[in-house]
This record gives C-alpha cells, structure tokens and sequence, in this order.
C-alpha cells in the first residue's frame, strides 16, 4: 500500500493503460483464436471426408471388376496428400482389396466411407455376391482413411505464436502512444507542482506554464491569478507596513516636536535676546566671528524646531485660485536675491502667460522653496540651477534640475522618507514636506537622475478648468 501511494499519476495511468490493453488484446485473441481453431478444425474435417467421399465414387468400378492395380493407384495418389496416413479399400465381405500406408507418425483418426452402386438396381447380382442392399442403396464395398492432425496442429500453434507476437506489438504501439499522450497530461501538473514547492520556498515570481490542453491552460491560467493576487496582496501588505511605520515615525516626530516647542524654543529666543543686548552692552562688532556663529546656531535651532513643527502639525490647505507661473516666478526672485553675493546661478524657463490652478500659495511656495533649495546646495559652488515649466490641456508641470553628483540608485526610493538626508546639517524633512504639500494639492513629486547628470525633481498638479481669477 505505501508502495502504491509512491507512484504518481503519469505512472497509474500508464499501468492502468498497460492492464487494460493488454486484457482487451489477449481476451479478445482468446476467443478469435477459438473461433479459428474451431473454424479451420471443420474445415479440415470436411476435407478429409471430402477425400473419403471422392475415393468410394472413384473406387466403385475397380471393385466391381476386381481391379487391385486400379485401386493401388488411387490409394497410392491419396497417400501423396498431406496429413493422409494409410488408405484400405474393402470389399462387400469385408475382404481388403489394397492397404497402403505412408511415413507419417500416430496418432491417427480414422474416417470410412461406403462404395456405393450409381445404379440402384443391380443387373448382375453375380459380380457381387454377398452385396449389401439397403433399401434402394447397395453397397459393394469400403474404403478406410487414416489421418494425422500434425499438420493442423502445427498450423494452429504457428497461429497462435503470430498472434501472440502481433498482440504484443500492438499492445507496445498503443502503449507507447498512450505513454505521450499520458505525459502530455500529466507534465502541466507536474510544472505546477514544481511550481507550487517553488511558492512554498518563498518564491512568488515563478509563474505556471500554460500546457497544450485547455483543461490545464485554464488549471495553469487560475494557478497564475491566485500567485498575482497573492504578490500584489503582499506588496499592499509590504506597503500598509511601511504607511504605519511612517504614521509611528511622523507620531514620534510630533511628540518630539511637541516637547521641543516647551522645552527648547523658549530658551532659544532668551538665548538670541541675550546675544543681542551682549552685543550692545559690550560694544560688540557685528563682524565678531564667535558671536556670529552662535546667532547662526541659534537661528539653525530655531528654524529645524519651525521644520518639526510645521510637519508634525499641518494645517489645513487653504485653496485659492493661483498664478502657479508668477508663484514660480516670485519663489526664484527670493532665491536671487538670498543668493546674489554668491556664484551660483538659477536660469529658469517660465511661461509669460498665466496659468492657474487651485493652490495654497503660501504652503505650494515653501515646498517648492525646499526643492530649489536641495539643488543649490547639491550643486557645485559654480553650478547653476535649472528651473522649467511646462503647461498641458490637464496638468502644470516644474521640473527642478542641479548639477550635482546626482541620486544614489540604491537610496533613491528613501529620498521622500522621514529624517533621511544626505546633507550634514540636514533635518530628511524638506522633501517630506514638499511630498506632503503635493499630495495635498492632488498632485506627483518625482526624482531622478538627468542625462546630463545631477539630480532632477518634477512636480505635477492639475490645472483648474478657468484661466482668469475671480474678481
């Protein structure tokens, strides 16, 4: 029993094929060989009596004249007829007129056959005295047939040895075929199994081969739908984790903001206020290199303490139709002139004509502010800044690009994440806050490299159906 739950489908199926065929093959050869042994048995039986039958009419006359070299001659050229063993003629009284035998070897059978007058009334009783009469027969002699069934024997086994042969032929050929056609079956599951095991193991990229059959296209097609639904259940598993991770990180990062609003912005305006009244008690110049660097440390404090607050406690988006194009425009004035003294240099690409769109102006400037910042400090101290616009029938588009070493394409999905900065002084939370913003605008923050190298950033956000603004 434990040997049979080992074998598989391709292999009953072919033992099962095997059984049958070869029962149906022998069964059905058991009884055709019966019918044509039989058959070929009555025919020969009927030949033997033919030959019998033959040798009484052709015998009459050489009795009837007492003959024996005539009689000789006939049971010498049945002797030369296969299976015929010896061949006695007799006369009415019983007298053998001619006996002659061959070479064959017993056992024998016998048959005998009355000579018969053709005339049924007899002329001239003295030619036969003692004759026989029967009614109106009258026989005047006897002849006897001795014959082997060797030959028909050896006839018949021969038969049966072909048959056997040509069964077992066939029964090969039909096994054979039903060997491929088996395995033409039994290969797609057998793919799907392996696929199954490979599922299993924790690969969910290998997909089921269809097969030829539309049994096993529509087995394979279901087994591939249930690996898709499978796959894109875990990547929204994969990505309902990382939203809680985020949510628990931006969680955090309120609760962190919330105490550094009590316990650090305070003493960091008393600190500045200090710094200021020292500088004027004590006739500080403005050019004091350690009095500068603790107001800028000061006001570095306190603006990552603004960047904590504002992402961890967003308000509301407050919509108005908007001149995205002159927005565009005034976030690049400032920019010039916050960096007039140095080398870097912003070429733009705006549109002359309006273009309009539902946007919080003051929330869509400052994430845009902290893009083109990015670049500038990405940028080399000679580089320039390129900034573009471009307007469809549905969508306004700015695109960002710096001449910097560009994204690291192994880091490049963890750019929009919390905290995550490859600057030194970087706080990870500008481009959070641009994604924040877009997102809120029903809009796409995308980042990548340029084939002209450095970083690229576009922004995308529906266009509104009107062009003007509400007066």
């Amino acid at each position: 029993m434990n040997l049979f739950k080992t074998i598989g489908i391709h292999q009953r199926l072919l033992i099962a094929a095997v059984v049958l065929i070869s029962a149906s093959t022998f069964t059905l050869g058991y009884f055709g060989l019966g019918m044509i042994n039989r058959f070929v048995a009555l025919r020969f039986e009927q030949r033997i009596d033919y030959m019998a039958a033959n040798l009484a009419i052709n015998a009459e006359l050489g009795i009837l004249i007492g003959e024996k070299e005539l009689l000789k001659g006939l049971a010498i050229s049945l002797l030369n007829e296969k299976d015929i063993a010896a061949v006695e003629i007799e006369n009415s009284v019983g007298k053998i007129l001619v006996k002659e035998a061959g070479n064959l070897s017993a056992p024998f059978e016998t048959v005998e056959k009355p000579v018969v007058l053709s005339e049924t009334e007899n002329l001239n009783p003295g030619l036969n005295p003692g004759g026989k009469f029967s009614g109106e027969r009258q026989e005047i002699g006897l002849v006897r047939i001795q014959y082997t069934r060797e030959g028909i024997n050896d006839l018949l086994q021969a038969m049966k040895l072909r048959f056997v042969v040509a069964a077992m032929v066939l029964a090969g050929i039909f096994c054979a075929i039903f060997f491929f056609i088996s395995r033409s079956l039994v290969s797609p599951v057998i793919s799907l199994a392996g696929v199954a095991k490979k599922v299993s193991n924790g690969d969910i990229s290998v997909r089921a081969i269809s097969g030829s059959i539309p049994e096993t296209r529509k087995l394979a097609h279901a087994f591939n739908e249930m690996l898709d639904s499978i796959e894109d259940g875990r990547k929204a598993l994969i990505s309902a984790h990382e939203k809680m991770a985020r949510q628990e990180a931006l969680a955090e990062v309120g609760k962190f903001s919330m105490m550094i609003a009590h316990e650090v912005k305070n003493p960091l305006a008393i600190m500045k206020s200090s710094l200021e009244m020292l500088k004027e008690d004590f006739a500080i110049p403005d050019d004091n290199l350690f009095v500068n660097y603790a107001e800028e440390e000061v006001v570095r404090l306190n603006d990552l303490i603004e960047s904590f607050l504002i992402f961890s406690r967003p308000d509301k988006p407050n919509f108005a139709l908007t001149d995205l194009n002159a927005l565009v425009e005034q976030v690049v004035a400032g920019f010039e002139i916050q960096y007039a003294s140095d080398k870097r240099k912003l070429i733009t690409s705006i549109p002359s004509e309006p273009c309009f769109a539902e946007a919080d102006s003051d929330r869509f400037s400052r994430a845009l502010s902290n893009v083109i910042r990015n670049a500038l400090e990405a940028g080399p101290d000679m580089g320039k800044v390129f900034i573009s616009v471009k307007i469809s029938e549905t969508d306004w588009r700015v695109c960002v690009r710096d001449q910097g070493p560009g994204i690291d394409p192994d880091t490049a999905d963890r750019i929009f994440e919390p905290f995550y900065t490859m600057k030194a002084k970087g706080t990870g939370l500008g481009l959070v806050f641009a994604d924040q913003v877009v997102k809120a605008h029903a809009g796409k923050i995308s980042a990548g490299n340029s084939e002209d190298g450095g970083a690229s950033f576009c922004i995308t956000i529906p266009v509104a159906a009107k062009t003007e603004p509400e007066t």
